[in-house]
């Protein structure tokens, strides 16, 4: 169940991590509507695809960087959802806190 869990936070960050480097329309409205500039997407989508490839690391065997990329993942979603929070945009914090919740599940 573990391991089931480990990829498909994987998958998600991985997607979410694409979709913002591409700039996809929907990460484009969000980063907006949070005051986000689309300048900062780029690194955003580098941060959660290094996040996915250590938590890739830990299942090959790398269970440290697998730790330590799921804590860096828990710290990035907190402060997604202090942004949310910040710009009162409580309806799009649901994904950010979904995505925080995945991640501190695979700590357990």
């Amino acid at each position: 169940m573990h391991t089931a869990l480990v990829v498909t936070v994987i998958v998600l960050n991985a997607g979410i991590g694409a979709a913002d480097l591409v700039k996809a329309p929907f990460v484009l409205a969000t980063s907006n509507a949070v005051d986000v500039p689309p300048s900062w997407l780029p690194v955003l989508g580098t941060l959660k695809l290094a996040g996915a490839a250590g938590l890739l690391a830990g299942l090959l065997g790398f269970a440290p960087l697998g730790v330590a990329a799921a804590i860096g993942l828990v710290l990035f979603y907190v402060g997604a959802i202090v942004a949310h929070l910040k710009a009162r945009k409580f309806a799009t914090g649901a994904a950010p806190l979904l995505f925080l919740g995945l991640v501190a599940a695979t700590l357990l």
